[in-house]
């Protein structure tokens, strides 16, 4: 089963967001450019209409041949009005007419779709009407140009902020391919030395059990010899995370029974030792099958019982419980202790690598970090619940093989 690369989902979510930004601001910029384009053209548009109205209501001596798309119409002191023909209906502004006439003030107006200049003009009153249609459309032409224009833009600005974003997150994906080849290679050097370490802290350890050595000396030793492993586990963790990502592996039929019933057993001589209560609870006739890896799913195992085992006292229990749900399909595992528990703030927190409680007082180490990678390299779901002083229960649900 091949796994999610986190380092190529996070670089897919970083090109995304800096391609959505730059297209954004390319669109923000052309609609801008395109409103500013829009204001000035009709502006420019309607003075130009302003003025070719104002010159025919000052040149004008008559109504029968204005400008196309306009209409005159003059009133004379004796109250007899010349109108020049096919004028739109609600024309001419009579009261218009009638202020100017009156001696007052040239006027101008729009007055539904018309752009009106009522003034005197020796010794008569001039209103010359003309149309703003022609106006409209060429703002309509120009405002569909624009719009395809945005488009285009928008196309351009979405390959372009793709090329930007890969160019702009090659240097991530190397950092990060950088971080996780040292980690590999540093994990696979310190291997071999922490290895031989414990394996001479043991035959340190056997050798004081049988006598030898000054009284006091054997638990220092057992301290190292725990030390040594625990140090090795840490390193294997590490190994192990950089190769959920890298590692392209095919999954195989993992029956997780078996392999609890494994790793309980190798951590029964620890819970006697801390006179805790390990068990096992299994139902032979439900199969407990997943595709996966066995090595990293007996590494989810061991690291939540071994957490278990960490924050549970002398006299306490832990059960590891495994079930099948139906629908759909899935394996599910149960890790529950009636330990010191944890914080409700700190439920989110605990699959964090190193992350320190809410208390500043717990740390949760790599462990459940690498355990919530595997499980959801695996295409499962594991989750935590606790109270403080009454226990945590994890539970993983992993898909189960058809």
């Amino acid at each position: 089963m091949t796994g999610p690369d986190p380092d190529r989902a996070l670089l897919r979510r970083a090109r995304r967001t800096l391609t959505a930004q730059l297209t954004a601001a390319i669109a923000l910029i052309l609609l801008v450019v395109g409103a500013v384009a829009l204001l000035v053209v009709d502006r420019e548009e309607r003075a130009a209409l302003a003025a070719s109205v104002g010159q025919t209501a000052a040149t004008e001596e008559d109504v029968v041949d204005p400008p196309a798309g306009s209409w005159i119409f003059r009133l004379d002191d004796a109250g007899n009005l010349a109108a020049t023909a096919g004028a739109p209906p609600g024309f001419p502004d009579r009261a218009a007419l009638d202020r100017v006439r009156a001696g007052g003030p040239a006027e101008q107006a729009d007055a539904g779709g018309y752009l009106l200049v009522t003034r005197r003009h020796g010794a008569s009153t001039v209103q010359v009407v003309g149309s703003l249609a022609p106006l409209h459309a060429s703002m309509r032409r120009l405002l569909a140009a624009l719009g395809a224009a945005e488009l285009l833009g928008l196309a351009g600005a979405a390959v372009a902020g793709l090329l930007l974003a890969r160019r702009a997150t090659a240097p991530l994906g190397d950092a990060l391919a950088r971080q996780r080849r040292f980690v590999a290679d540093a994990s696979h050097e310190l291997r071999t030395p922490i290895a031989q370490l414990h394996t001479r802290a043991q035959l340190l350890d056997h050798d004081l059990r049988g006598g030898a050595g000054p009284p006091g000396m054997a638990a220092d030793i057992a301290r190292l010899v725990a030390g040594t492993r625990h140090l090795g586990e840490i390193v294997e963790d590490l190994l192990l995370s950089t190769q959920l990502a890298n590692r392209a592996e095919a999954g195989t039929e993992v029956d997780l029974g078996v392999l609890a019933d494994g790793v309980v057993a190798g951590f029964q001589d620890r819970a006697r030792s801390q006179r805790v209560q390990l068990s096992l609870r299994a139902d032979p006739e439900q199969p407990s099958i997943v595709l996966g890896r066995e090595a990293a799913l007996r590494r989810v195992l061991t690291n939540l019982i071994d957490n278990a085992l960490s924050h549970t006292p002398p006299g306490g229990h832990i059960a590891a419980e495994l079930d099948r749900l139906a629908a759909p399909p899935r394996v599910r595992l149960v890790v529950r202790d009636d330990g010191t528990g944890f914080a409700t703030a700190d439920a989110g927190r605990l699959f964090d690598r190193f992350a320190r409680g809410h208390d500043d007082q717990r740390r949760f180490g790599l462990g459940l970090a690498l355990a919530r990678e595997v499980v959801t390299s695996h295409g499962g779901t594991i989750e935590a619940d606790g109270v403080p002083g009454e226990g945590a229960t994890f539970t993983v649900l992993l898909p189960a093989a058809p």
